[in-house]
């Protein structure tokens, strides 16, 4: 935990779930950029807030925590940033229902007065939202995004100007930097081009040719990623009514595989992202018959699960929290996926090579071999004893 001071207070955040060993804090230099920018404190007016306050993309709830006295309205992608925020109001005092939190499948407001923007490292995300929100902006809507310098390029500056209006940006403060968009009554209002479909290549087993459905801001959304890809080559070859985990499914490809090469097996998918399971959802729905069930499930992995609930975990796990390299979330999902995983159930993982999830999966589960492998990637199986 550590703590945010702005001019008019201070506040205890931290991540979700919290731990010890993260290094990185609940908020950076373009939240806090954008705080004193609010406040006028970097020279310009302060931004009323009387009005309705939309605040997009809040990683961790720092900007929503502060933000509380002005009931904003928080839309994410992600489910560990709400729980995040739920903590961080709590931590600091502040009443549960002073943020209304809003996912990004949800519907958002009519009506918008100040639209603050943290730019998420998905330009496809960036977009969606932006076109979900501009019917709601008016010709009096404050608009402000924020970002670390690297995170905004001339591409994100034009979707602002495309979508929403003219846009300009602010001088780099910390690294930091603020984008200035003035709402156009008169641009053309188009609806977003997501979700996007595509068809997977002849050779990866089970799903070839199959059609994948991406909504905006999943991994890879425009393609089949390579690990991916090897991954599926690779896969299990089983049958029975095992339970299967597509654990971090994003658009759900791997569990689809597991479900068409074993039609007994009963699938869960799982992702903190709601775009991605919605992806993996629509994915299994349009590949699978009407009789096929599966469970579609949005949240912090395994944690939590039934122990001894499942036979076998597939899992491509991330190693970026936004901009960070860490193995933060990998780890959390080998640990729960060890603890839902029935004596002899099995977890698969794909990984690129150098990140050595071997060594750690060796520690969590007291075993693993390696069960495929190429320069760049490795199919890595443990079993829990």
């Amino acid at each position: 935990m550590n703590r945010l001071t702005t001019s008019g207070a201070g506040y205890d955040l931290a991540r979700f779930p919290e731990d010890p060993r993260d290094p990185f804090r609940a908020w950076d230099a373009a939240d806090e950029y954008l705080l004193r920018h609010l406040e006028g404190a970097d020279g310009a007016e302060p931004v009323g807030l009387s009005g309705r306050v939309v605040v997009v993309g809040d990683r961790w709830g720092a900007l929503s925590t502060v933000l509380a006295a002005h009931h904003p309205v928080q839309i994410t992608d992600s489910y560990l940033a709400q729980r995040a925020t739920a903590g961080n109001l709590e931590r600091n005092g502040a009443d549960a229902g002073a943020v209304t939190l809003l996912s990004a499948r949800d519907t958002p407001p009519d009506r918008v007065d100040v639209l603050l923007v943290r730019v998420p490292k998905s330009l496809a995300l960036l977009e969606d939202q932006l076109h979900r929100l501009a019917p709601a902006v008016h010709e009096g809507t404050v608009v402000v995004g924020a970002g670390m310098v690297k995170e905004i390029h001339t591409s994100t500056l034009k979707l602002f100007e495309r979508i929403i209006g003219p846009t300009r940006t602010s001088l780099a403060v910390k690294k930091a930097r603020l984008i200035h968009c003035t709402p156009d009554p008169a641009l053309i209002r188009t609806p977003s081009p997501w979700p996007y479909r595509y068809d997977l290549p002849d050779d990866v087993g089970a799903v070839s040719g199959r059609t994948v459905t991406n909504h905006a801001g999943i991994f890879c959304a425009e393609r089949l990623d390579i690990g991916t890809r090897f991954f599926l080559k690779h896969l299990p070859v089983r049958s029975g009514p095992d339970r299967v985990v597509d654990l971090g499914c994003g658009n759900g490809v791997v569990g689809l595989a597991a479900a068409l090469a074993n039609p007994e097996a009963v699938l869960t998918f799982i992702d903190e992202s709601y775009q991605a399971v919605a992806s993996a959802e629509a994915t299994f729905r349009a590949n699978t018959g009407p009789d096929a069930e599966a469970r579609f499930v949005v949240g912090d992995g395994l944690a939590g699960a039934e122990p001894g609930s499942a036979d076998l975990v597939l899992n491509n796990p991330p190693f970026h929290s936004h901009q960070a390299t860490t193995d933060a979330t990998a780890r959390t999902m080998f640990h729960g996926a060890r603890g839902a995983l029935r004596q002899g159930g099995e977890l698969w993982v794909v990984a690129n090579r150098h990140l050595g999830h071997h060594t750690r999966l060796r520690r969590i589960f007291g075993n693993c071999t390696t069960v495929a492998g190429d320069p760049k990637f490795v199919v890595l199986r443990a079993v829990k004893r």
